[in-house]
């Protein structure tokens, strides 16, 4: 079922999940795990994340300087199949500019169509130390809004070959929202106004990035309203379980912790999962108290934390 449906048909306040592929080198046992926690809440649909390539180098016993190209986390299509098939809940792949060329895409889209996944998100994907080289012949996505045309030209059985008798693919596509602001926008009307370009272009729902105050959610979302943009916009949250997240969370994905927060976690780091998961439930009762459609939570590789709010909310 596709993500909008799971919202319109909803009686209540949905719960999603976002996981991540398991490192190179591990096996599925990890995710299995990870599903065995989240199964009993029984979510509407489960975000796999996507990783491009990265360079890695390593120096030799000569003293010279090895380079290896490898994806951290592969295996994303796989594990989509695995959960929707197996555990019968609709996850939602990330599709990225970064890292992919749009013929690559396109083979992508046909295989998650192929497992019965109906859903994607398209992103831009973050910025690698490796520049992949574009073959003669082939051609990438810059931005999401260019990810965001390429499915919709699938939806309507427009593929970038000239083929006969060729039948749409029909996705729901989701794109992300920053109620803090895209680090790389100017302003928060120049990145809303990038936002409603997305949706204009086919994007048939929003779901933002992590937040830690739900006044910047709350602020964003009547933001887009007031610009036009009417999809549904589903706010994100995550559960701080280290005090190393202090200083990571901010560093990679430019998002601002409380005070309160950084303050409580500081004075008892050894309790630092406690104080997150209360932190968080205190985020999605005000956030149901808002009537918002979904809360999307970050569990990444433990989903304990969110299940337990879930539970405890009823």
């Amino acid at each position: 079922m596709r993500v909008t449906e799971h919202l319109a048909k909803a009686q209540r306040t949905l719960f999603s999940f976002e996981i991540i592929p398991p490192s190179r080198g591990q096996n599925v046992n990890e995710i299995i795990q990870i599903m065995e926690q989240i199964v009993p809440v029984a979510p509407p649909f489960i975000d796999v994340t996507s990783h491009s390539a990265e360079a890695i180098y390593e120096e030799q016993p000569d003293g010279t300087i090895r380079r290896r190209v490898r994806k951290k986390r592969p295996g994303t299509i796989s594990i989509c199949g695995i959960i929707q098939n197996r555990y019968r809940i609709d996850t939602v792949p990330h599709l990225l500019c970064t890292g992919f060329t749009r013929e690559e895409t396109e083979d992508a889209v046909i295989e998650l169509n192929y497992l019965g996944i109906e859903n994607v998100l398209a992103i831009r994907g973050d910025e690698s130390n490796y520049n992949k080289v574009i073959r003669e012949g082939r051609t990438r996505n810059l931005y999401a809004i260019d990810l965001v045309k390429q499915l919709v030209d699938l939806r309507e059985a427009r593929f970038l070959d000239d083929l006969a008798n060729t039948q749409p693919i029909n996705f729901c596509v989701g794109v992300g929202g920053y109620p803090e602001k895209h680090v790389e926008a100017p302003n928060f009307k120049t990145d809303i106004a990038r936002l409603k370009t997305k949706v204009e272009a086919g994007a048939d729902y929003v779901v933002s990035q992590m937040f830690f105050d739900n006044a910047y959610f709350l602020e964003y979302r009547r933001r887009c309203r007031e610009a036009g943009i009417e999809v549904p916009i589903i706010p994100g949250v995550k559960l701080i379980d280290s005090v190393r997240q202090l200083s990571s969370l901010p560093k990679h994905f430019h998002v601002t912790i409380p005070d309160a927060l950084v303050d409580e976690i500081h004075e008892s780091p050894k309790h630092v999962k406690e104080i997150g998961r209360r932190w968080a439930r205190r985020q999605v009762e005000g956030l149901l108290a808002e009537g918002v459609e979904c809360v999307h939570f970050y569990v990444m590789s433990d989903a304990g934390g969110a299940v337990e709010i879930i539970r405890a909310l009823g």
